[in-house]
């Protein structure tokens, strides 16, 4: 394999199979992004509740956990092609049903749960595919891109989702969702057939045996937690824009993902190695620290511009990712980047009900604040404690561990 250390973005275009994972991806965030956003605004106009709009948005995150307990291990068992496309197809059909005249709430919620249920493997299963098809160097890089995608299109379907909304129903446009998770399973079935990499049925005993090998270690520990406990927390935040704002809402998720995509390329292609591993923290520390000030009620363009600063700060999840992948032995690659995914999102499905519970006590604003100062808590908490008799530094890397980490970007 040649170094992929040096690679340009258009490089890793030319890579074989690279574009297909790519373009399948896209289609499903795409789908993801405008079917999030229609079926917050049909709960919150049939039920006027924060919380359950919240849920709707979020909720499917909650069932990741499961995912993680008992299904994981499919990230390495099962042949990559065919499962990409085969949860493509099934998103489809789901999202199709939630555009079902009549469908009740809880009905709603139901398949929405079921959706992040069977989504629980999907990441693992992406993710390893990229480090056999980028190899472990190369991972930043192409990791940074699709971050990047992922930003783009939750601008652009942000933006084009609150305009359909607009011009449209939601179950309109959740049928349109349905449509690009179908082209999502189309472009999927361009990958190579690859056998799975690792032998073995998945069961729920190879999940766990794996989740204990990979929390046994004290570092991958506190990583883990760095990814998933303070950005999950700060994504309850984002869930709470359609109450705090029905009409904005759209233009406030852009700007987040504006702000993301931002955070994205700074990380994963301007920062010098050398600083990229002692900025992971005060990242955390932005990406909570604005939303305190949402509190006051600020006009409409100060908030978007605090909320795209704010998500700058989700680009401390690559220099975390980065040191996952130092930490991780090769044949747990898919499961531990799976069980990364799994457990961030359903850390969001969590901080998105909790969000969601002290809105329907307080105000959105309200809660915001609260989010925040919980996010801000917990990093400050990981970082003392990650430093105890940690000899690379443990999240806030010495100067000389910094220094002599491998170059992965």
């Amino acid at each position: 394999m040649p170094d992929t250390s040096r690679r340009s973005y258009a490089d890793l275009f030319r890579t074989p199979e690279f574009s297909p994972l790519f373009l399948s991806s896209a289609a499903n965030l795409a789908a993801q992004t405008v079917s999030g956003l229609a079926l917050g605004t049909l709960v919150y106009r049939a039920t006027d509740s924060p919380l359950l709009s919240a849920l709707s948005m979020f909720g499917p995150a909650l069932a990741q956990v499961l995912g993680a307990m008992f299904f994981l291990s499919g990230a390495d068992r099962l042949p990559p092609r065919a499962t990409l496309a085969g949860l493509s197809a099934a998103f489809a059909v789901i999202t199709a049903a939630l555009a079902l005249p009549g469908l009740p709430v809880w009905g709603m919620l139901a398949l929405v749960l079921v959706k992040g249920l069977i989504a629980s493997v999907g990441g693992g299963v992406r993710w390893g595919l990229l480090t056999e098809i980028l190899a472990k160097d190369g991972y930043l890089t192409g990791r940074s891109l699709f971050n990047m995608m992922n930003g783009v299109l939750q601008i652009a379907g942000y933006a084009v989702g609150g305009v359909l909304l607009t011009l449209l129903a939601p179950r309109l446009c959740l049928l349109l969702a349905a449509g690009l998770y179908a082209t999502a399973t189309c472009v999927a079935l361009r990958l190579t057939r690859r056998p799975p990499r690792t032998a073995g049925r998945p069961s729920v005993r190879a999940t766990w045996r794996a989740n204990s090998r990979l929390w046994s270690a004290r570092p991958r520990r506190h990583v883990y937690l760095a990814l998933w406990i303070p950005n999950g927390l700060v994504v309850g935040c984002e869930s709470l824009y359609v109450s705090y704002d029905p009409r904005a809402a759209g233009m406030l998720f852009a700007c987040a993902a504006l702000g993301m995509l931002a955070g994205d390329v700074t990380v994963g292609r301007l920062l010098p190695v050398r600083l990229r591993p002692r900025l992971g923290v005060p990242l955390l520390v932005l990406l909570a620290t604005p939303y305190l000030v949402l509190f006051l009620r600020p006009p409409l363009p100060l908030t978007a511009v605090l909320v795209a600063l704010a998500s700058v700060g989700f680009g401390a999840s690559l220099v975390q990712q980065e040191r996952l992948v130092i930490l991780t032995p090769d044949d747990l690659s898919g499961h531990a980047l799976g069980l990364h995914s799994a457990g961030m999102l359903t850390m969001q499905g969590v901080a998105a009900t909790l969000a969601g519970t002290v809105a329907q006590f307080t105000s959105p604003a309200t809660a915001m604040t609260v989010m925040a100062l919980a996010s801000l808590t917990v990093t400050l908490t990981l970082t003392v404690v990650s430093r105890r008799n940690a000899p690379d530094g443990g999240l806030l890397p010495t100067r000389a561990a910094a220094a002599a980490r491998p170059r992965l970007g």
